[in-house]
């Protein structure tokens, strides 16, 4: 990427959901790549930290900047011990990226710019890391391949059939950065959501309850979830928005035979 672009592109950026996203749809039919919950795969497990250094170790050869992930946590009014727990997430995330020698972040909310930054003050009192060249990671294909133990959920489940459901919707709208529960969500939250319930159902998958997922499991948690999604936006913003299409488009995606590359293909047929 970076040797096409040398004219063009000053960097790299590690997005955690696009990555897990592009992961899970290139080995979606192979036994032994399936996902646990969403939640569970970290940029602190094996092949993540692997992919992350290697974009570092790769830029850094190549004398371009390494960005870090977004944090996609916007600060929560009202709740200060939520509030807080937020941001100690975000703090521990960036403390991870400036000492594992990413040049820089970034956020979704302007808020909390003063504490990325504080933290990269901390440990990169240089413009940037790039002269750590990061011989020291040696990051081979079967670092990049392991696949993160973990279990699958019924509320890692309703999770994705939810955030997938609201997020298409606002799309939908015309809104393509979404604040959901308190986190600013984009495509790639509605493609990691529609990506693994399709793998769990077509790879047969089970609960760690021991039920298997598919499409009638689906089907049996989707009203409870469309009832939250109501109480969440409210009545006359269910009413009068694009809910009924959202919900068809997720549902042809989860249970069509072939995986459609990006959501966002048959989604623009609905818009003007």
């Amino acid at each position: 990427i970076l040797y096409e672009l040398r004219d063009h592109s000053s960097g790299l950026n590690c997005g955690r959901w696009d990555y897990i996203f592009s992961f899970i749809k290139k080995f979606r039919k192979l036994p032994g790549f399936v996902m646990p919950d969403r939640a569970q795969v970290t940029m602190g497990v094996h092949f993540m930290k692997s992919y992350s250094q290697l974009v570092i170790q790769t830029c850094h050869r190549r004398g371009v900047h390494a960005m870090g992930g977004m944090a996609a946590q916007i600060p929560i009014r009202g709740d200060e011990e939520a509030n807080r727990k937020a941001l100690d997430k975000v703090r521990a995330d960036k403390v991870r990226e400036a000492r594992d020698g990413h040049d820089g972040t970034w956020v979704a909310h302007p808020g909390l710019v003063p504490l990325a930054t504080e933290v990269f003050d901390q440990y990169m009192p240089e413009k940037n890391q790039i002269a750590n060249k990061r011989a020291d990671v040696k990051v081979t294909a079967g670092d990049l391949l392991q696949v993160p133990e973990g279990t699958i959920t019924e509320d890692g489940l309703r999770l994705n059939i939810n955030v997938g459901i609201l997020y298409l919707e606002s799309w939908l709208r015309g809104v393509g950065a979404a604040a959901i529960y308190n986190l600013m969500e984009d495509a790639a939250t509605a493609e990691i959501s529609r990506t693994q319930i399709w793998q769990w159902i077509h790879s047969g998958a089970k609960l760690e309850d021991g039920r298997e997922i598919n499409y009638s499991l689906y089907r049996c948690l989707l009203p409870t979830e469309l009832e939250k999604i109501r109480g969440y936006v409210g009545e006359e913003a269910y009413e009068n928005g694009r809910f009924e299409e959202a919900i068809n488009l997720f549902d042809r995606l989860i249970g069509e035979d072939e995986f459609t590359e990006f959501l966002t293909l048959p989604a623009y047929e609905l818009i003007d």
